[in-house]
C-alpha cells in the first residue's frame, strides 16, 4: 500500500478544550495580579509593623501556589500536545492540576478552620481600622482577578470541537472489508431529533467543563468569600463589641470552602479514574449501535479534555458490517472525539 494512502488513518490526540490558550493568559494574569499584592501585604506588614499585613499576605500566598499550578498545567498541556508519550494526549493534565489545587483548598479550609478555634480560645486585641482596610484590598484584589477568570465558558457547555476532531479510528477492527454497504435502516433521521436522549441533558454536559479555570475561580472566589466575611464580621464586632463574630465568619468560611473543594475533588477525580461522563449519552450510543441482531458486549465512555469524550466499543453479530457502518450511526451525538470500533461475527 502506498504511503500517502495512509493519511486518511493517521490523525492527531489533541484534546484541548476550545479556549485553552485563553484561559492560560487570563491565568497569568492574575497569578501576577495576586503576587503583586502578596508582595505588598508581606512587604507593608514588615515595613509598619503590621503583623495583620503579613498574617494576610502569607495566606494569600497559598492561592497563588494553586494559581501557578494551574498556570504552568495549561503551559505543559500545550507545548506536550503533540508528545505521543501520553496516549491519550494531554487533555487531562488540567484536571490533575485541579485536584491538586483542592486538595490546597482543603488546606486552606483546615487553616481557616484552626485560626478560628485558636481566636476563641485565646482572644486577641482587634486593629479594627486596619483589619478591614487590609479586608477591603484583598477583596477588591479578589474581585479583579473573578473579573479576569469569570467568562462565558464557566457555564457555556457547547463547543465546535465536535466537527473538528472527529476521528474514526479503527484500531483492532477484525472486519477488515471496506466497501459502501446499504444501512439496514435509516439512522440520519435520528441523528438531527432534537429530542433525543441526552442531547440537550445538563448533565450530560460536565465533560465540557474547563477544572482547571474553575479550580482558579474557585481559589478567587473563596478568598473573595473570606474577605467578605472578615469585613462584615469586623464592622459588626466593631459596632457592637462581638468578638466572637470574628472567629464566627471565619468558621462559616471554613465550610463554604470544604464544600466547594469536595466538589471539585469529586468531579476531577471522575475524570481521572476514567469514569462514564454521561450515563444518557451512554445509554444512546448502546441505543445507536444494537440494530436488529448487532448486540454490544463491551462498551466505554470517557472523557480525553474538555469537550472531548473517547468511545470503545466492540460488537458482534450475525451480519457484520465494515466499522465506518457502526461509527456513522454515532455521527451527530456531540463531543465524541476518538472512536474506536470493533467488530466480530457470531
Amino acid at each position: 500500500m502506498d504511503a500517502p494512502s495512509l493519511e486518511r488513518w493517521r490523525h492527531d490526540h489533541v484534546f484541548l478544550g476550545a479556549d485553552h490558550g485563553a484561559n492560560e493568559r487570563r491565568t497569568w494574569a492574575v497569578v501576577a495580579l495576586t503576587a503583586a499584592m502578596m508582595v505588598a501585604e508581606i512587604g507593608g506588614g514588615i515595613l509598619f509593623g503590621s503583623i495583620a499585613l503579613v498574617a494576610d499576605g502569607l495566606h494569600m500566598s497559598t492561592h497563588v501556589a494553586a494559581l501557578s499550578i494551574a498556570a504552568i498545567a495549561y503551559n505543559v498541556a500545550r507545548r506536550h500536545s503533540d508528545n505521543d508519550w501520553f496516549s491519550f494526549g494531554t487533555g487531562k493534565i488540567g484536571d490533575l492540576a485541579a485536584f491538586a489545587s483542592a486538595i490546597i483548598l482543603v488546606m486552606v479550609a483546615l487553616l481557616i478552620g484552626y485560626e478560628s478555634v485558636m481566636r476563641l480560645i485565646h482572644p486577641v486585641a482587634i486593629q479594627y481600622g486596619e483589619a478591614i482596610l487590609i479586608a477591603f484590598l484583598a477583596l477588591a484584589v479578589n474581585l479583579a482577578s473573578a473579573f479576569l477568570l469569570h467568562h462565558h465558558d464557566h457555564h457555556h457547555h457547547g463547543d465546535d470541537h465536535d466537527d473538528n476532531h472527529g476521528h474514526d479510528h479503527d484500531g483492532h477492527d477484525h472486519h477488515r472489508d471496506h466497501h459502501h454497504s446499504h444501512d439496514r435502516e435509516d439512522h440520519n433521521d435520528r441523528h438531527d431529533d432534537q429530542h433525543e436522549p441526552g442531547r440537550h441533558d445538563d448533565h450530560d454536559r460536565a465533560h465540557h467543563a474547563d477544572h482547571n479555570i474553575r479550580a482558579a475561580y474557585l481559589h478567587i472566589l473563596a478568598d473573595a468569600v473570606t474577605s467578605l466575611l472578615a469585613i462584615s464580621a469586623l464592622v459588626a464586632a466593631s459596632y457592637f463589641g462581638f468578638t466572637w463574630l470574628d472567629p464566627a465568619a471565619g468558621f462559616l468560611g471554613t465550610i463554604v470552602i470544604a464544600v466547594w473543594a469536595w466538589s471539585l475533588m469529586k468531579s476531577t477525580g471522575a475524570v481521572l479514574l476514567d469514569a462514564v461522563p454521561s450515563r444518557a449519552r451512554l445509554d444512546l450510543i448502546r441505543q445507536r449501535l444494537e440494530v436488529d441482531e448487532d448486540q454490544v458486549v463491551d462498551l466505554h465512555l470517557w472523557r480525553l479534555g474538555p469537550g472531548h469524550l473517547g468511545v470503545l466499543a466492540v460488537i458482534v453479530s450475525e451480519s457484520p458490517l465494515p466499522p465506518e457502518h457502526y461509527k456513522a450511526r454515532l455521527s451527530g451525538i456531540e463531543s465524541l472525539s476518538h472512536i474506536h470500533i470493533e467488530v466480530n461475527p457470531y
